[in-house]
């Protein structure tokens, strides 16, 4: 399936790209993210696990097990403060 894959702040720069349309055997959004880290760089460092890395999906914040399906827009982002 074909997902529209965008990128925000610090996640944007390290990757030098917006978004992206991916082709995805991913069922949920761990697994997309885990395939692009697969990738290898610069998507392994900017979607490392150890990095707090916010998802959303079709405009909502969602966890990783929010299931994928065609068309999808999905988000990452760094997590943000505001003060």
């Amino acid at each position: 399936m074909q997902v529209k894959v965008r990128y925000f702040a610090s996640v944007r720069e390290a990757l030098g790209t917006g978004s992206e349309t991916v082709d995805t055997r991913a069922a949920d959004l761990g697994a997309l993210r885990d395939e692009l880290i697969a990738r290898g760089e610069p998507h392994a460092s900017a979607l490392a696990r150890g990095r707090a890395v916010r998802m959303a999906l079709d405009q909502i914040m969602s966890a990783e097990s929010a299931a994928l399906r065609e068309g999808s827009e999905v988000a990452f982002f760094p997590p943000v403060t505001g003060g």
